[in-house]
């Protein structure tokens, strides 16, 4: 019983890996085929996420539904929503914890500060984004990921021109509905190895 535990425990690790750098190629986009990350920065990122999502899970099982974390050379973006002031701080903290973090940005909330109707409306707008980036043709649409929380709109990803960023921040302005745009988007050139 012990070795068939072990096979699948190694199984379930090693296709995550698998899948989240070849997910691109035969999945949901090309966003593999798009990065513009090394291998070894792709195999970076993915460690300190796996790791978080760990940490994560460790301090509360419910966090594997409610929190997102997505890492981009060093950087963690959280995403979800938590049932107290006090969570949000720890998971950042955890965030923070982790071993090569560059920076942390959050977009959790606390549940109770929106509905139902704020939430079918931010559902609204991120896949109105999500589309008109996919039509732009100078965006690489599977190098951003979107999230909106009460109107506001969350934008993390890698751009490969000022152009590019300049065009992403426009789209979500022009999206009927948003409030805010708050961008963390980072230049090719401003990745760590590509810095000289």
């Amino acid at each position: 019983m012990k070795k068939y535990f072990l096979l699948l425990f190694l199984l379930y690790f090693l296709n995550s890996c698998v899948g989240s750098s070849s997910v691109g190629i035969f999945g949901s986009g090309v966003s593999v085929a798009y990065d513009p990350r090394t291998v070894g920065m792709q195999i970076d990122d993915s460690i300190m996420q796996k790791n978080l999502t760990a940490r994560l899970a460790l301090t509360d099982k419910k966090y594997l539904v409610y929190i997102s974390a997505k890492v981009l050379d060093g950087n963690i973006f959280l995403s979800g929503k938590v049932d107290e002031p006090e969570e949000k701080l720890k998971i950042i903290k955890l965030a923070w914890e982790t071993k090569g973090v560059r920076s942390v940005k959050t977009a959790i909330t606390i549940k109770g500060e929106t509905n139902f109707k704020n939430s079918a409306k931010d559902a609204l707008i991120t896949t109105q984004l999500k589309t008109a980036m996919i039509f732009n043709k100078s965006i690489k649409a599977s190098n951003y990921n979107i999230d909106t929380i009460n109107s506001k709109t969350y934008i993390f990803g890698i751009a490969m021109k000022q152009d590019e960023k300049r065009k992403v921040i426009e789209e979500a302005k022009g999206i009927y509905g948003v409030k805010e745009v708050i961008p963390s988007i980072i230049l090719v050139e401003e990745l760590s190895r590509n810095k000289n």
